[in-house]
């Protein structure tokens, strides 16, 4: 089992930037992928960014490709997930997950889930 916390959120203006990051608690944060998803407003909860178990393999929704970076330290048990070009519909609370398969983007094949960040893009 593994406990998430994210971190990181804030108000950013169009065209920031913003690191996001996802401390783990639990011994077996190595041995899960993990993934980063967004919910906005009204809005069902989206793929972001995911990163396999050693963080040598990464898989981006197509949205973010180019600007955003998945990245994870297992030795601090920490996920990261770094934006650029923010822009304003980008605004959403970011969760980060946990899940014994890589590069996957169905939401529901995440057993463990954050509280979750807000980010904030103004315009």
């Amino acid at each position: 089992q593994v406990q998430l916390v994210e971190s990181g959120g804030g108000l950013v203006q169009t065209g920031g930037s913003l690191k996001l990051s996802c401390a783990a608690s639990g011994r077996t944060f190595s041995t899960y992928a993990m993934g980063w998803f967004r919910q906005a407003p009204g809005k069902e909860r989206e793929f972001v960014a995911a990163v396999d178990w050693s963080g040598g393999g990464t898989f981006y929704a197509d949205s973010v490709k180019g600007r955003f970076t998945i990245s994870r330290d297992n030795t601090k048990k920490t996920v990261y997930l770094q934006m650029i070009s923010l822009k304003p519909e980008e605004t959403a609370i970011y969760y980060c997950a946990a899940s014994i398969h890589p590069y996957r983007a169905n939401a529901d094949e995440y057993a463990y889930w954050g509280q979750g960040t807000l980010v904030t893009v103004s315009s």
